[in-house]
């Protein structure tokens, strides 16, 4: 059993940091390179870059939530979502569909409590 994980590309987990701007400020996100990966598919399913990826994301989180906290962690499950909700038929595994165009009320609906805040987006959220 143990085979199918551990003999996974040390690359792949090997730790990236990479250097970005969220508003103006200057930060530091570590992620492992599998990480990175899935966040570019995820950015250029929508014509973003990571870095604009990463900046939506955390807006939208902190309207959302009120703060960002643990964002790396964040951005980790943000991946693992992502693949999850492609391997359900939740989310079109064909790259050219944008994530955006997308019904996220049709990709949450009927997800077990683990996976889903049943609570929606702010009003304001919702329209844009």
């Amino acid at each position: 059993m143990c085979e199918i994980f551990i003999r996974a590309s040390e690359q792949s987990y090997a730790p990236e940091t990479r250097s970005l701007r969220l508003h103006g400020v200057a930060t530091s996100l570590r992620l492992e390179r599998l990480f990175w990966q899935v966040l570019e598919e995820i950015a250029g399913r929508d014509g973003m870059r990571v870095t604009q990826l990463i900046e939506r994301l955390y807006d939208e989180l902190v309207e959302y939530r009120g703060e960002a906290a643990n964002f790396t962690s964040f951005l980790r499950v943000c991946c693992l979502r992502y693949q999850l909700l492609q391997a359900d038929g939740r989310i079109p595994l064909d790259a050219g569909v944008p994530i955006g165009s997308l019904d996220p009320r049709a990709v949450l609906e009927g997800l077990p409590p683990s996976l889903y805040d049943a609570q929606p987006l702010p009003p304001k959220r919702r329209a844009a």
